[in-house]
């Protein structure tokens, strides 16, 4: 287990080296002395508005150092936090925040408004606080915390007490919110903490990209603080920002999904210039084609490890490490091996272990597994039944230990009898020189049942007809495999974590045949 309990982390590094930099951002620097007295501040303030242990606290903004004061803030008063994604529909977040009865909300100064018309018809609106300055119906955060003391509370946590709920980001249906507990992650740090390519190193840089509402955010994040590491923070997800900072910063490790990887090689003069501080990419949340992944070895000239898991394990599935990314060892559509700690297998309908070659649904045990869904039981005893987290996924093991995963069990296609993983098809699409980005769905077929269809965004610059594309497939992929039809379009819809949104691409071409297709 960590020997630093979250809610002493900004203390006990700030009683070491108060002055140092724990947040760059904006090329301003935030030291931990800063990270201590602002989330000291925070937690008297929310307990004097009458937070009381268990209570909610959510925030809504893009990534800033403000998020770690009030995480730390949260915790130290008891408070669980609930970050929220800022790319969904004002009442899809009114729908969050009810949900997780949240009583203080801080946000960023550009979500307001929105926020306000949405809590125009709500009787029971939480206590707004303004990360930026007051205005209308918000307090400045400097008002909110007032005379409040800048020592810690020191508030002991009990036993199996919420620190996160982490709302899933949802391919279809309403959010989940997914709870995490003080032991959860004290389990998962403690792998984290011994892990090679997580641990930090006096004069570490971890570039932290993706949104702080998502887990491949918030926790490598949190796994460099709790280390004593600097992180430095963006915005939001810019290319051409995130290769400067990797090429000018002195970064030496970060944490991406697989289509911002995707993104930064089609950024100009992103192979110009060399990346000696880099050490390691890690990348997950979605997969990743091979052709990426090999040119992006080349490009960076890193290390590169892969995680595979999801929001209900911490991201803590899976994890095929440096040594394995040689692409000599075929391993590289591989995800790994299991955890330090963990457990993982791969089962039938009937929930019976399959061997090797056999593919399944995949399933985790842990003790950092969610301990559940916020007020759903049902949906809880499901996802855990037997003790196990049923993923969705589908997959199997090879004889070597090693998991690979097809795609989502629901978006596999059945094509006259057969059945296609589109992952397997998108990766193949990438080996072609013009696609930028992929999706492949099943479509309504009277005779096959379902076709496969192919929707290709095409690099700027670039032409490719259907023809070409599925030429190109023939030589790579089985027959039946093929895309029958390749639509071009301009872009892709993708959630936080760069998955594809395929109910929503394959939503116009079921919607009139009776059938429902999520």
């Amino acid at each position: 287990m960590s020997a630093t309990p979250l809610t002493r982390v900004p203390g006990t590094w700030a009683a070491r080296r108060a002055t140092d930099t724990a947040i760059a951002f904006r090329d301003e620097a935030y030291s931990w002395e800063w990270l201590e007295t602002s989330s000291n501040r925070i937690a008297n303030a929310l307990i004097k508005a009458g937070i009381e242990p268990g209570g909610r606290v959510a925030i809504l903004d893009k990534s800033a150092p403000s998020f770690f004061a009030v995480l730390f803030g949260a915790l130290k008063a008891r408070a669980a936090l609930v970050p929220l994604n800022y790319r969904l529909a004002p009442p899809e977040i009114r729908w969050i925040l009810a949900d997780a009865s949240a009583r203080v909300l801080f946000a960023g100064q550009e979500f307001q408004a929105a926020m306000d018309a949405e809590f125009a018809t709500t009787p029971d609106a939480p206590l707004r606080v303004s990360l930026d300055e007051s205005g209308g119906g918000w307090s400045g955060l400097e008002a909110f915390c007032g005379d409040a003391q800048d020592t810690d509370p020191e508030l002991a946590a009990r036993p199996g007490e919420t620190i996160l709920q982490i709302y899933t980001s949802g391919t279809t249906g309403r959010p989940k919110g997914v709870l995490v507990t003080h032991e959860g992650w004290a389990a998962f740090s403690a792998v984290m903490n011994e892990a090679p390519w997580a641990g930090y190193e006096p004069g570490d840089l971890r570039l932290c990209c993706m949104p702080l509402y998502h887990v491949a955010g918030t926790y490598p994040a949190l796994v460099s603080l709790e280390q004593g590491g600097r992180i430095v923070l963006t915005r939001e997800v810019d290319p051409a920002e995130l290769v400067g900072l990797l090429q000018h910063a002195g970064v030496t490790t970060t944490l991406m999904a697989p289509v911002v990887i995707q993104f930064l090689l089609q950024v100009p003069g992103v192979d110009a210039v060399g990346y000696p501080a880099l050490r390691t990419i890690t990348y997950g949340a979605s997969p990743i084609s091979e052709a990426v992944l090999t040119r992006a070895m080349e490009v960076f000239g890193c290390d590169f490890v892969q995680v595979y898991g999801l929001t209900e394990n911490m991201g803590g599935g899976t994890v095929l490490d440096a040594a394995d990314h040689d692409p000599a060892r075929g391993r590289l559509r591989a995800c790994g091996k299991p955890y330090p700690g963990g457990e993982a297998r791969v089962v039938d309908a009937a929930g019976d272990v399959l061997p090797p070659g056999r593919v399944g649904e995949i399933q985790f045990r842990a003790p950092w597994n969610m301990t559940g869904y916020w007020n759903r039981p049902e949906e809880t005893a499901a996802a855990l039944e037997g003790g196990w987290l049923h993923t969705g996924d589908a997959g199997y093991f090879d004889e070597d230990g090693y998991l690979f995963v097809h795609d989502r069990i629901k978006d596999m296609i059945v094509t006259g009898g057969e059945n296609v993983y589109p992952a397997e098809v998108e990766n193949a699409l990438f080996s072609h020189p013009a696609v930028a980005d992929a999706a492949v769905i099943g479509v309504p077929d009277p005779r096959w049942g379902e076709a496969v269809k192919a929707l290709v965004v095409l690099k700027p610059g670039t032409q490719a007809s259907e023809a070409a594309l599925i030429e190109h497939l023939r030589a790579r992929i089985a027959g039946y495999k093929t895309p029958r039809s390749v639509e071009f379009v301009s872009s892709l819809p993708r959630n936080a974590s760069g998955k594809l949104l395929k109910h929503e691409i394959r939503a116009p071409y079921w919607a009139d045949t009776g059938r429902g297709v999520n």
